[in-house]
């Protein structure tokens, strides 16, 4: 697991984040430094504010970037998943959501790597409550060896159930992310009916697929990660499945287990 020393690219390049995105361009096809940005943006990752540069002290202080490593490292061996590069950088401070929804930690996850954007003030079971959650991504994404735009919506749900339980599993329910307590197991198990099921197929590529997985408009809040938390924490519950069963499950078979 490569840990990308970026806080040596914040200390030459945090006011120019364009800069910083074209050092990126490599690890990705088809797209310009200013769209990486953007998207980057779009899933937490800071914009240069004046005090900035204190932030990126106050992270190598706390000894992110090790911190990070060693578990990843544990990680990759608890669930023999990929080497994959690893990019750490500042969160949003202005992201109401990322601070409402998420205690002010954000992260994207893809195929072959994953971002993680941090707060100044995050603790070290935090950042690897993150680091769980986005890594487990990878490693079912890579079990799983579909083309992104194959992933349907009820795929998408699961995977993000699968991903902060497995914060659960290991660090507790507190470290859990503040969407997994908005609603009642009878709220989800409604949502679950109502907006879930009739809109299984629709595909990451359509507009809808990000709608009900965040829930936005019209949706409940958080509503694809809701309803996934609750269905994985369901079928350990009632089937009595553990965590490493399900883990060791495609998503197919992990389907199967709802009357659908």
């Amino acid at each position: 697991m490569s840990i990308i020393h970026t806080d040596r690219w914040l200390e030459e390049d945090y006011h120019q984040p364009l800069n910083i995105s074209k050092r990126l361009l490599k690890y990705f096809e088809d797209v310009t430094a200013a769209e990486l940005y953007d998207y980057l943006i779009m899933h937490g990752m800071y914009r240069p504010v004046r005090d900035g540069k204190g932030t990126v002290e106050k992270l190598k202080t706390l000894d992110c970037w090790n911190i990070v490593l060693a578990e990843s490292k544990r990680l990759k061996k608890l669930w023999n998943g990929p080497d994959i590069p690893i990019f750490i950088f500042p969160s949003d401070k202005n992201n109401s959501q990322i601070k409402r929804d998420f205690k002010g930690k954000a992260g994207v996850a893809f195929k072959d790597k994953l971002f993680m954007f941090l707060p100044e003030d995050i603790e070290t079971n935090e950042i690897k409550a993150l680091l769980i959650h986005e890594y487990n991504h990878i490693c079912v994404l890579s079990k799983n060896k579909r083309k992104d735009d194959q992933y349907t919506l009820l795929d998408s749900v699961l995977i993000e159930g699968l991903a902060e339980s497995a914060v659960k599993k290991i660090l507790g329910e507190e470290y859990t992310s503040n969407w997994t307590s908005y609603y009642t197991e009878k709220e989800l198990e409604i949502f679950f009916s109502k907006y879930i099921i009739p809109n299984k197929d629709v595909r990451k590529s359509e507009r809808d697929h990000m709608k009900l997985l965040y829930g936005k408009g019209f949706y409940p809040k958080m509503l694809g990660y809701c309803v996934g938390y609750y269905l994985i924490q369901k079928l350990i519950k009632t089937e009595k499945l553990s965590y490493s069963e399900l883990m060791s499950k495609s998503l197919t078979d992990i389907t199967k287990l709802f009357v659908i």
